[in-house]
């Protein structure tokens, strides 16, 4: 079993999450007491958020490329960036580790095309939606065609997810808010919805959409798992 190496605490319920399904599926592949060999490095949030919103992706950059060097350096095999929106930096990181980066983008493509998806919705955060390093490589390099919610739309979710979900608050309200835009989306011709931030499915969870919804941090540490066991 290889050692997983994960860039967490962006936001940290979501790395909880990740490491719940880490150590879940590797449980449910191996049976009996098995679970995921992994390294967590966790940022302060809040530092983070506010060099998001200044546009200092710079700092951001340096400071997720030393937490995968130091994964490196610890034993990890693969490094996990277990946040959407950082995946921005995705090309800054693979550039300084000798080791990969399982990207996120990459692997929810594989999910989608394996049901036979071609046209999907995008949620997020502003920067997830509407910037060009997650919608341009699912469009790029996987062939789908991605929808965005209005300018409205793109607006409540990033509100829902900054002041409410990354505050580890999740209100019924906001996932019928949440729900309404995959139907809008739907309805825009969406044969399914990512679910780009890792707190989005947090707040979804069971509930019915009008079509299928990809829950990214599951992929993601499903993907993960399955490269740490050679399968």
């Amino acid at each position: 079993m290889k050692t997983i190496g994960l860039i967490g605490g962006m936001s940290w319920e979501s790395s909880l999450e990740y490491y719940r399904i880490l150590n879940q599926t590797t449980r449910a592949r191996l049976g009996g007491l098995h679970s995921a060999k992994l390294i967590l490095f966790s940022v302060d949030f809040a530092d983070m958020a506010a060099m998001q919103h200044d546009g200092n992706w710079a700092d951001i950059s340096a400071i997720l490329v030393e937490a995968a060097q130091q994964l490196q350096m610890a034993g990890a095999s693969m490094v996990l960036l277990g946040a959407n929106t950082m995946h921005l930096l995705a090309n800054d990181i693979e550039a300084r580790i000798s080791i990969p980066l399982v990207h996120i983008a990459d692997v929810t493509a594989a999910a989608i095309k394996a049901q036979g998806l071609g046209r999907v919705g995008l949620l997020g955060t502003r920067f997830t939606m509407e910037q060009d390093f997650y919608r341009q490589r699912l469009i790029d390099r996987h062939g789908l065609e991605v929808l965005i919610p209005s300018d409205s739309g793109r607006t409540i979710v990033h509100q829902i997810i900054y002041d409410e979900l990354c505050r580890g608050q999740f209100k019924p309200e906001s996932c019928q808010a949440v729900l309404a835009i995959c139907q809008e989306l739907a309805a825009a011709g969406a044969e399914g919805v990512i679910l780009g931030c890792t707190e989005l499915e947090l707040l979804v969870k069971d509930a019915a959409a009008a079509v299928p919804l990809f829950p990214t941090t599951r992929i993601h540490a499903e993907a993960a798992v399955n490269l740490a066991l050679g399968s």
